[in-house]
């Protein structure tokens, strides 16, 4: 089947794959035990976990335990019925310190191997537990606890993707002598439009499964109103804005060129972004997907805000201006190609300069539909834009003796993000697709039985981020939609290739 068809001058990405090759051996080493534990019985298994002791989870819930156990017998692989047990409840166990604030829930939420608080990663990493929360109200109560956490963060600057425990906390190394304006409590301050998104996104879904009502008073409705406002900024009808940012990095990707304002496009009406949710630089700073997603989240804020705030005012500019947005991404947002018919670009600069690529990252041009951006009416659009980002047109679509799957300019050529392969079966209607991403997915943990950010397609023992929450609860996600939906699929068993 086609796949279809640190002040001391240490970069982030330096820290992070040192931090992956002092695991790398550890791994390799695992895999002859790990081939053969993959033929017994699931009983074997238990003693190969890799969860901490249950004194050492930070968080833990007796739902998500119980559905873990209950999930975990009809998945009759035994190592991937391991790895979901890992990776459903690895945001609880490692990364959440929940708190109060003025007597009020508050939950800080590091991505796992960062000392920070990113906007999209922590929505990210708590999705998963939502449709839980109305049996476990400690669960609901931590999850609220983000939602205020990041109304918070929104206020002290919309432009920031990540932000520190406390205003005093220790700056991120890679960030220090980064030029823009910092603020006390910012960790790093890469414009993102998908960082806003997510935010929505979980307020939404939040308010949707338990209909807590809570987090969303006057200092929420107050971020609602930073959001609009810095949306509208960056649709750039009135010069740059105040936006810039500068960094001397190794890698290109790390910075904005131009005096940090980024590549120049034209006002169309589209969102301008300076960076993806892979935290790299825009080529063309119309990010497509992203623009995408900023409607989808902008028509969800109008309804919160209508019916939560009462704010008929905000609730009418936020649908005014995600129906700008789609506007404007119908006319200067989608491409022609010979291979796929006409598709979704990556990025644009409405200039008529288009770049024809996907990465792993979510949003993405595959998540699309993971995020709830595809109408009825894009549907075919959307298949379309998935078949290219699967296919040998997108220039970070590696095939390897691994596994095949979407990376990025992130990490590099030839590295595959597990992250891919999981929004791949996400968005799959074919059933043995979505098998061949299981298998993928169970054979490329190294012997970890955890996901990571990413792995070489030939080899998973060189992979990078061994503690990556959001690829973790991800693929705890997939398997929960799939017990639901689609349980004969957890039925199959699956051997190395």
């Amino acid at each position: 089947m086609d796949d279809q068809n640190l002040s001391n001058g240490v970069s982030r990405r330096t820290l992070l794959r040192s931090a992956a090759v002092a695991i790398t051996a550890t791994a390799a080493s695992r895999s002859g035990l790990l081939s053969k534990a993959a033929e017994a019985q699931t009983g074997a298994f238990a003693t190969l976990t890799q969860r901490p002791p249950l004194a050492e989870r930070r968080f833990t819930s007796p739902i998500i335990e119980e559905t873990i156990q209950c999930v975990s017998r009809q998945i009759a692989d035994p190592e991937l019925a391991l790895i979901f047990s890992n990776c459903l409840p690895n945001t609880l166990d490692t990364t959440v310190y929940p708190g109060t604030q003025d007597g009020r829930p508050d939950t800080f939420v590091i991505t796992g191997d960062i000392d920070a608080m990113w906007l999209r990663d922590s929505s990210a990493q708590v999705w998963p537990y939502l449709p839980f929360c109305k049996k476990d109200p400690r669960l609901s109560s931590l999850i609220e606890g983000v939602i205020r956490r990041q109304t918070r963060c929104i206020l002290i600057d919309p432009y920031a993707n990540a932000f520190l425990r406390t205003a005093s906390s220790k700056p991120l190394s890679w960030a220090v002598h980064d030029d823009t304006t910092m603020k006390p409590g910012v960790g790093e301050r890469k414009w993102e439009i998908d960082s806003l998104c997510y935010t929505i996104r979980l307020a939404h879904g939040y308010w949707q499964a338990t209909g807590n009502t809570a987090p969303f008073d006057a200092e929420w409705l107050k971020a609602s109103r930073a959001i609009l406002h810095t949306f509208r900024q960056q649709q750039r009808k009135h010069g740059h804005g105040p936006y810039h940012f500068q960094r001397a990095a190794e890698q290109p990707t790390d910075t904005l060129p131009l005096s940090g304002y980024g590549n120049p496009a034209r006002p169309v009406g589209l969102i301008y972004s300076g960076f993806r949710p892979s935290d790299d630089a825009c080529i063309f700073p119309l990010f497509v997907p992203a623009n995408l997603f900023a409607v989808t989240s902008l028509r969800q804020l109008a309804v919160m805000a209508a019916k939560l705030g009462n704010n008929t005012v905000l609730a009418n500019e936020c649908a005014a201006l995600a129906d700008e947005v789609a506007a404007a991404l119908d006319q200067y947002g989608q491409i022609e190609t010979r291979e796929h018919g006409r598709i979704w670009a990556y990025e644009v600069d409405g200039y008529g300069n288009t770049l024809r690529m996907d990465d792993a990252n979510a949003p993405g041009l595959l998540s699309l539909d993971y995020l709830e951006c595809v109408t009825p009416a894009g549907r075919a659009l959307y298949e379309r834009s998935r078949a290219f980002a699967l296919s040998s047109d997108n220039p970070y679509f590696f095939r390897g003796t691994a596994a095949n799957g979407i990376g990025g300019p992130h990490i590099g050529l030839g590295y595959i993000w597990p992250m891919s392969i999981t929004l791949r079966a996400f968005t799959s209607t074919n059933n043995q697709e979505t098998l061949q991403c299981l298998r993928w997915l169970r054979n490329t943990t190294a012997g970890t039985h955890f996901m990571h950010e990413s792995f070489w397609k030939d080899d998973p023992a060189k992979f990078t981020r061994p503690w990556f929450a959001w690829a973790n609860t991800l693929f705890g996600e997939l398997i929960l939609k799939l017990a639901a939906e689609k349980p004969s699929l957890l039925r199959a068993t699956f051997q190395r290739t």
